[in-house]
């Protein structure tokens, strides 16, 4: 990957010579390594596990855009989540170097469990390793690798033709949240469980492509949606999960030079576990026999996009404020103690979904009734893709009634994005209690909140692009 490796002064040179001209889509990629060294604590469970080796280098891609004087860019980390620090602070420097608006940056997280933790996390700061220096030092050096990457891909932007399409996968991805024998809703309820009746939720199975590429057919990048959980593989080994796979894979069909950026969808209950199976599905081999299905999806599909008209390019982004949820009388002195018991040495530790409340009314009770301020943003290409961020691990029907409510032909709903609080359930979920529930850091209502604000955002940029054009 060449154009990856050009030097920080030579990517600046050439970013204020290029510029698009009227009509044409200029776009640049590129993929900058950010692995972590051994022993870095790895997020994703209720325990501390300092890594002991690297199965796949873990990266920050990025994609740039430049039509008709307007600029973004797709950044997808392969981490468990964002955080507002680094997101802010990666901004900034994306700024400076490239003259990109940060408002025009969406960055977001694919989830792999098999990253490391980050320090200043909007959740659980402190516990799990997230206190640790070397954890601390890579919180403080991401950013400045984000940046690379944009800039590189800004330094690498050529004269490109945009095509899209969405596939479809429904054999990879399920709801996790089951109605049971007895009326409760269980999550994760196990495979084979005699007690399980039917999920209570729906999943995602659309599987959204841009495709991007430069004449003569050469491609530049791929961005790939899909919406499932990524918690495959587990152990002490930093991987980036199954969009290893699919880069790899797409990157030795479309050649070594093609960034594929692989973003996650609306996942927050939906995971790829079939528990009317009885067939093992975890490890390597499972992310691995993902990744090759959904690469060969992709490739299936890539016959069938049709042109962008890309000329068009507008961002545009909201701050919402989401309420707290409200703690029960005494919760805060229980979770203090339950907290107490898992930083013990020896001895018995709280059940699972102890810990899971009781770091919930932590991080709640320390916000002392301060609102919770996150961004959702919107980035549309003519009247044919937009992308929407979200900031949290989101249920699936929030997704889905974004993408119903929008007026473009594409919308790609991107989670974990320009930060995280978390879970963020259906308010139809939130009398069914469990994991997600529990853990929510916000409100009830809080997902139709940041839905109504997406799907007005889209229907403004829609507006905004049929005035444009409308002398044409």
């Amino acid at each position: 990957m060449n154009r990856c490796r050009w030097s920080v002064f030579a990517a600046v040179v050439l970013c204020t010579a290029l510029r698009a001209g009227a009509g044409e889509t200029l776009v640049g990629a590129a993929a900058v390594k950010i692995t972590p060294p051994l022993g870095t604590p790895m997020a994703g469970y209720y325990h501390e596990r300092p890594a002991t080796g690297v199965h796949d280098d873990l990266y920050a891609k990025a994609i740039v855009i430049e039509s008709d004087g307007m600029t973004a860019a797709l950044v997808a980390l392969d981490l468990i989540s964002t955080t507002r620090q680094v997101v802010d602070e990666s901004r900034r420097q994306i700024e400076r170097a490239t003259g990109i608006p940060g408002a025009h940056v969406m960055i977001s997280a694919t989830h792999a469990h098999t990253g490391p933790v980050l320090s200043g996390s909007d959740k659980d700061d402190g516990f799990f390793g997230s206190e640790k220096q070397v954890a601390r030092q890579f919180t403080a050096e991401l950013p400045a690798k984000i940046a690379e990457a944009v800039k590189l891909a800004h330094a690498a932007r050529q004269a490109v033709t945009v095509l899209a399409g969405e596939g479809r996968e429904d054999a990879l991805a399920f709801n996790r949240r089951y109605r049971m024998k007895d009326g409760t809703v269980g999550w994760n309820p196990g495979k084979l469980n005699p007690n399980t009746v039917k999920p209570v939720g729906p999943i995602d199975p659309a599987l959204p492509v841009v495709y991007f590429e430069a004449p003569k057919r050469v491609p530049v990048a791929i961005y790939v949606n899909y919406t499932v959980h990524l918690d495959n593989v587990g152990g002490a080994e930093f991987s980036a999960d199954v969009p290893y796979t699919v880069s790899k894979l797409l990157a030795e069909v479309k050649g070594a030079n093609l960034v594929t950026v692989y973003t996650n969808g609306t996942c927050g209950d939906v995971n790829h576990v079939d528990v009317n199976s009885a067939e093992p599905q975890g490890g390597h081999a499972n992310a691995a026999r993902m990744g090759t299905i959904i690469a060969g999806d992709v490739l299936r599909l890539l016959p069938k996009l049709t042109a962008v008209q890309s000329r068009d390019l507008r961002c545009r982004s909201e701050m919402v404020e989401l309420d707290l949820p409200e703690l029960a009388p005494g919760a805060v002195e229980k979770a203090q103690a339950v907290i107490a018991q898992v930083k013990a040495e020896g001895g018995p530790k709280p059940k699972f979904m102890e810990q899971v409340e009781a770091f919930k009314v932590a991080d709640v009770a320390a916000r002392e009734g301060r609102p919770l301020s996150v961004e959702v943003q919107v980035i549309a290409l003519g009247n044919d893709v937009a992308w929407v961020s979200l900031p949290g691990e989101i249920f699936v029907e929030l997704g889905l009634a974004i993408k119903d409510s929008s007026p473009f032909r594409h919308t790609i709903v991107a989670e974990l994005a320009n930060g995280s609080i978390g879970y963020i359930p259906t308010s139809r979920a939130w009398p069914h209690g469990n994991y997600e529930v529990v853990s929510a850091r916000c409100a009830k209502g809080s997902g139709e909140r940041l839905v109504k604000t997406a799907a007005r955002l889209l229907k403004e940029l829609a507006k905004a692009h049929k005035q444009s054009t409308a002398g044409e």
